[in-house]
């Protein structure tokens, strides 16, 4: 397939930053917005805690045109590159302030409820409070316990500050928040910075890129096949911000609308390699509930409107939680090299620790997700040390077939117990042809050393993960036969 013919190229990064037009054309490729609006910008309000998207103080809202909508996302601003904010619009706690110095109904409903001690955390809460209110100005337990799921605070605790969100629809209608009062100029100036250009700044290994489309991306990625791709950085910000890695030249492709799409045809799903986590999750929790419950337990919300499925597949990491539900449900990937596909097995993807089936030049373009018949049993377990915003001890997935109460086929994978994401074969063989009882699973259950030798490490120790993931499959049987205890099964929809 021909490429389409190489676009015109800008020399400078352009977005709003809260009513301000900001043009850059000094920026290194590592730059975070953290950095840029502490350091350049003097907008004290967003904190530096952890500086790797788990505290939450460094919440900012971004908003960006998505489906002719103009969409505001709280995101953590440690981590956020700046080459990733062209055509965005960047909002901090400053611009919440009103006329003659009033306070925000946000603002001050944490006042009224004594939702803020030493403050530090403060304007995370605010930032992630607003944007639930735009969303839903009368919001749930449930909404806000998810809004605040990335936020984290020491010293007041949650209760003062859940009760300050369940009273801000009493300060005020979200109608007449000036955001909202203005979104339609907005909408008109981001419009306006979207002139089909490529962002180019920056030589040699100091590059900054941010494609056009999809088709300016995959000419880049052949040219460029040693710089570092980033969608959603929610992995690469911590290589630098952590690990000090240096990742030019960087491609930023968060922003490509040919990567957004999902679609489903006969059956199944075809999620963009850019599609992030809160993106896919209405779709996901409507057509494979297991796996739309899983992707609400995948950091807090500024992570998952940042991170990507694709991302969290092309990193290839042994404990990225979408792989091993994807591999269980049989799901394919589609890689693209220049104007050249080829799809595979997701599961033949992962190679080795740190090495997967990508040529180079080749990027991952899509993921097709087959949905479960409805006579098709499947289940995501994921064991965390705390149930959100955690990384994966070990996560389970299984996908049944029964066929007068035997096994006619079994799907089981796993993330945390090898180096790669990986089928549990000799496992799935042990059930196979044999009646689905609990002294069927309990025999299996001894395969399991063939197929897994995990390591131990910070989250859990090997013994720990061989358990888990025994009796997780001993917790699949019991859910799918409905032998587990009524306590057993309210703990089970708990977790």
């Amino acid at each position: 397939m021909a490429l389409m013919p190489q676009p015109s190229i800008r020399n400078e990064l352009r977005f709003i930053l809260n009513g301000e037009d900001v043009s850059l054309r000094d920026v290194a490729p590592d730059d975070t917005l953290l950095d840029f609006l502490r350091l350049s910008r003097a907008l004290k309000g967003t904190k530096e805690g952890c500086a790797e998207g788990d505290c939450g103080a460094c919440t900012v809202l971004v908003g960006r045109l998505h489906g002719g909508r103009l969409v505001y996302e709280s995101v953590n601003a440690c981590i956020r590159f700046l080459g990733s904010l062209d055509a965005t619009h960047v909002v901090t706690v400053e611009h919440l302030a009103g006329s003659e110095g009033r306070l925000h109904p946000v603002q001050q409903a944490m006042v009224d409820f004594h939702g803020s001690q030493c403050g530090f955390c403060t304007p995370g809460f605010v930032m992630s409070l607003y944007g639930l209110w735009m969303r839903s100005s009368d919001p749930s337990d449930a909404e806000i316990e998810q809004a605040l799921q990335g936020n984290l605070c020491r010293c007041t605790g949650y209760e003062a500050i859940v009760r300050a969100a369940r009273a801000i629809a009493t300060y005020g209608k979200a109608a007449n928040d000036p955001l909202l009062a203005e979104r339609q100029s907005i909408m008109e100036r981001l419009a306006a910075l979207r002139d089909g250009a490529r962002v180019e700044i920056g030589t040699g290994r100091g590059r900054l890129i941010v494609p056009a489309d999809v088709d300016d991306f995959a000419r880049l990625r052949e040219e460029l096949p040693e710089a570092t791709v980033v969608a959603g950085s929610t992995d690469v910000g911590l290589w630098v911000t952590k690990h000090m890695r240096d990742i030019a030249p960087v491609i930023f492709i968060g922003s490509l609308d040919g990567l957004k799409t999902v679609t489903e045809a006969d059956g199944v799903l075809t999620i963009g390699a850019g599609v992030t986590y809160t993106e896919a999750f209405g779709l996901l929790a409507q057509r494979i509930p297991p796996l739309g419950a899983l992707v609400s337990r995948i950091g807090g919300e500024q992570v998952r409107n940042m991170g990507t499925i694709g991302g969290n597949i092309a990193n290839g990491s042994p404990i990225g939680d979408t792989p091993p539900p994807l591999i269980a449900l049989g799901a394919r990937l589609t890689l693209r090299k220049g104007g050249e596909r080829r799809t595979i097995p997701l599961e033949d993807f992962f190679i080795a620790y740190g090495k997967q089936d990508s040529r180079p030049g080749e990027f991952v373009e899509a993921v097709h997700v087959p949905v479960p018949a409805p006579d098709r049993k499947f289940a995501v377990y994921k064991v965390t040390k705390r149930r959100d915003e955690d990384i994966t001890a070990t996560l389970g997935a299984f996908l049944l077939t029964l066929e007068g109460g035997t096994v006619q086929d079994i799907r089981i994978a796993y993330g945390g117990m090898a180096a790669t994401p990986k089928r549990a074969f000799a496992v799935e063989k042990a059930l196979i042809g044999r009646p689905w009882t609990e002294e069927t699973v309990q025999a299996a259950m001894e395969k399991y050393a063939e197929d897994f030798t995990p390591l131990t490490d910070m989250r859990a120790t090997a013994d720990y993960r061989a358990l888990a993931a025994r009796n997780l499959l001993l917790r699949f049987h019991a859910e799918t036969t409905g032998t587990a205890s009524p306590l057993q099964v309210t703990r089970d929809r708990a977790a």
